[in-house]
């Protein structure tokens, strides 16, 4: 319970953290920052990794920091996200064939595997844009589209538009709005509203998954 308070206590007082960061690394933050968004992106294992608020935490950063240049941030930052992405669909190609093989397993059963790939030939794009915006589904949306055969061409375009957008509109907005005074003096309220907006999509999906389940089955039709 430790370390998830510790994690907690991090990612809504990134603005702190980075200052200190900036004042110990000095030029090395931009291969930590580099790193934890790939890592965020381009492994499975690693959805815990702060992403939207890191972003505009960064971006705050940057705006009053002689330290940071924008435009390095926006360059490394982008590969981060774009190739982390690639990597974990790369992942998924390789690994997730050779994993989802059973047709008697509940979970690795290879119905998942096919049922996957129908669901990113009609949705695909799509999904790996929004899911840029959503925490822990932007972890596992690409390995997904790795295992599903998705056609790369096509992942690999919405991978860059939804890698390009996400990265400029958190840090950009962190750069532009982080170092007002309203936004300043109420840091951890604004990461903890990009954390609740970013989940949101996922809990209303819940909600109208459970709403669905409850509903009751129609009636068929009695026939004469």
């Amino acid at each position: 319970m430790e370390i998830v308070s510790q994690l907690i206590d991090v990612m809504l007082h990134l603005d702190k953290y980075l200052h200190g960061l900036s004042d110990q690394l000095g030029v090395w933050l931009y291969l930590v920052l580099f790193l934890i968004v790939f890592c965020e992106t381009g492994l499975v294992v690693t959805p815990f990794l702060p992403g939207d608020s890191l972003l505009f935490a960064v971006g705050a950063l940057a705006a009053g920091n002689p330290n940071l240049h924008l435009g390095w941030l926006i360059a490394l930052l982008l590969v981060a996200a774009i190739t982390g992405d690639a990597v974990n669909y790369t992942i998924g190609y390789w690994i997730g064939p050779r994993v989802f093989r059973s047709e008697s397993s509940w979970l690795l059963n290879k119905k998942h595997l096919l049922r996957t790939q129908q669901f990113y030939e009609r949705h695909g794009g799509k999904t790996i844009f929004l899911a840029r915006f959503i925490p822990i589904i932007r972890t596992f949306a690409p390995f997904v589209a790795g295992v599903g055969k998705m056609e790369y061409s096509r992942f690999s375009f919405y991978n860059v538009t939804g890698g390009v957008v996400w990265v400029l509109t958190f840090l950009l907005g962190g750069y532009y709005f982080g170092n007002l005074e309203p936004v300043k003096n109420n840091f951890h309220i604004v990461i903890f509203a990009i954390i609740g907006i970013s989940v949101l999509p996922i809990v209303v999906e819940f909600v109208l998954a459970w709403r669905r389940k409850q509903e009751p089955e129609p009636v068929a039709a009695k026939t004469e």
